[in-house]
Parts: structure tokens; sequence; C-alpha cells
């Protein structure tokens, strides 16, 4: 069903346009998006407006300015991880991608399996608590996201089992309220069978297999802060670009 733009404002309702044409592959990354001269010609608006249009374009994370060549789609990243969020939140981001939207969906107080025990640095069973959410996107959910901290951390983060947003997500909100900073993370990627409870949550029958991210993060310290399994959509892909030595 297409969106309804006949509410926005001329600048949004262009720039909608525009990323409908990025989303459904008419202008692919690499090419370049309409010009700011191309848009007053093909809109018939001022150039203040057509300048807000690539402004969003660029602001969104739809297309980059290079300079001498012009506004170029930019290459979308479906997924991404606890670390690229933590990069996302220090440079005043909020963690999320464009488009992107969190959902709470639990937190409580459970004994620690071994796998969980074995990355915070504790005896299995002793009391942990998780905080549960997941990520959504376009396409539906993206990721289902389990995060881990010892019970005796959790008493100084009173947020942590809200149902809002954690302000800076759980790293930041961390170092905010211990000065434990997360300073080193270890992932590990692999393909698993998605547990029962996550499977809810994913959108998929229990056993699908899927890509199952785990994230243990280490303070200035050494010590462990938190533990997090991420549970990926099956479908989507993984985009990593980086220069080759």
């Amino acid at each position: 069903m297409a969106q309804d733009l006949s509410n926005l404002p001329p600048y949004r309702r262009i720039a909608e346009r525009i990323i409908e044409r990025i989303r459904s592959g008419e202008l692919r990354p690499g090419q370049k998006a309409p010009s700011v001269d191309q848009i007053m010609r093909t809109e018939n608006v001022s150039r203040a407006t057509a300048s807000r249009v690539t402004s969003v374009l660029r602001d969104e994370g739809w297309a980059n300015a290079i300079p001498g060549v012009g506004t170029i789609v930019r290459e979308r990243e479906p997924l991404t991880q606890g670390a690229s969020r933590i990069g996302m939140v220090r440079r005043g981001g909020s963690g999320l991608l464009d488009g992107e939207t969190v959902e709470f969906v639990e937190a409580r107080t459970e004994q620690a399996a071994q796998e969980v025990a074995d990355a915070l640095g504790i005896e299995a069973g002793d009391d942990v608590v998780l905080r549960r959410r997941r990520y959504l996107d376009a396409a539906g959910v993206s990721v289902v996201s389990t995060t881990w901290v010892t019970a005796a951390l959790a008493e100084h983060l009173p947020a942590f089992t809200q149902p809002e947003k954690l302000p800076k997500m759980s790293m930041g909100y961390i170092e905010d309220q211990t000065g434990r900073k997360a300073t080193r993370q270890r992932a590990t990627h692999s393909v698993g069978a998605v547990p029962e409870d996550i499977a809810s949550q994913l959108g998929v029958d229990a056993d699908t297999p899927a890509l199952k991210v785990t994230n243990r993060y280490l303070d200035q310290d050494g010590e462990p802060t938190e533990y997090a399994v991420d549970w990926h959509a099956p479908g989507r892909s993984w985009v990593e670009e980086s220069s080759v030595d």
C-alpha cells in the first residue's frame, strides 16, 4: 500500500519519493541521486526547498555528498550489532539506524545459564538481570537482542528493567551510572537454531536457522560489564566494507 504523502511539506514529499526509488532499487548504491538543480527543474520548487531535500537524504543516511561529484546513493546496512551501536551513541547519535525503532519486550531476574555465567565471570545459577528488546525497520523485525548484567551491577541501574529506551543504550547507561566504560568487545558470529522464546518475537518458527551474534563487553579494568545475544531475522544480509592492506 502506497504511503500517503499529501500531508507532508513539499521538501519531505519529494524526499520520500526519492527514498522510495532507493528502496525499490531504481536508484542503486553508487549512483547519483537527483541534484538540487534537477529537483528545482523537475519539481518546480525553489532552491531552498530542493536543498532541504538533499539534506534529508544525507542526514537520514540514504546518500553521501561527495565534493566534485554530487549526492551519491550510499550502501545500506541492513544489519548492525552492539559494537556499531556504541560508536553511533558516542558520536552523538541514538544508536539506531535510519528508519529503525526499538521495542522493549521484557526485563526480569533469572538464574544464569552456563553461557551467561562464563561471560560475566560468575557462577552458573547466580542471579542475573536480563533486558530484552527487538529492533524493527521497514521490512519488519530485524533483531531480537537480550542483554544480561549481574544482579550486583543491576542495583546501580534503576532504568535497566523499565519499559523505556535506555538513555545512550545499555553501554552508555552503565558508563554514566557507574563510571565503567566499555573498552573491549568480543563478538562471535554463528548460525544457530532460534530458541522458542525468541522465535515468537522474531516472527519465525522455533529452531529456524538464523544468525546469532554474541557480544561480551569489558570495562577499562578488564572486568565484564554485560553480555548480549542478538538473533537476526533470516533473509537479511550483513554488509561490511574496509580497506585491504
